[in-house]
């Protein structure tokens, strides 16, 4: 039998995948910019959303949850550094996620931004036809 654990994990992953593909195939062939926007958008929450799996840590056991990346002994020994990096989370990949939102959420503004001047200067967000105004 499969463990219920890893089933979900490897759905999620697989889905993560698709997902993927999905966003990269809205960016590179649909003619709307407000599409490309918010493909863009998704290709990005996929990437945060993987960054997340990459720093998950399964829990040993129920009876042990994980704990935050805090040493508290002020002399440890070289078990208790062993028990510390084996039962806490890693900040990093939350770090970088908190990071890359606020960046997205930058880029996707600014996007949105020069696709509405564009569609003030041209009428239009097809980026086919602004290519042919354009000359």
């Amino acid at each position: 039998m499969i463990d219920p654990i890893t089933y979900l994990y490897t759905v999620l992953v697989l889905s993560m995948f698709v997902n993927l593909g999905i966003s990269l195939y809205g960016v590179f062939y649909k003619p709307s910019l407000i599409k490309k926007i918010i493909a863009l958008t998704i290709l990005s929450d996929t990437a945060n959303t993987f960054a997340i799996i990459i720093g998950y840590r399964r829990w040993v056991s129920p009876e042990s949850p994980l704990k935050p990346p805090v040493l508290t002994i002020l002399n440890p020994t070289i078990e208790d550094i062993k028990a510390f990096v084996q039962s806490t989370v890693d900040p990093l990949p939350q770090a970088l996620v908190l990071t890359a939102i606020v960046i997205g959420l930058a880029v996707t503004l600014f996007l949105v931004f020069l696709t509405l001047q564009a569609y003030r200067l041209y009428g239009t967000t097809d980026v086919r036809r602004i290519a042919k105004l354009r000359g």
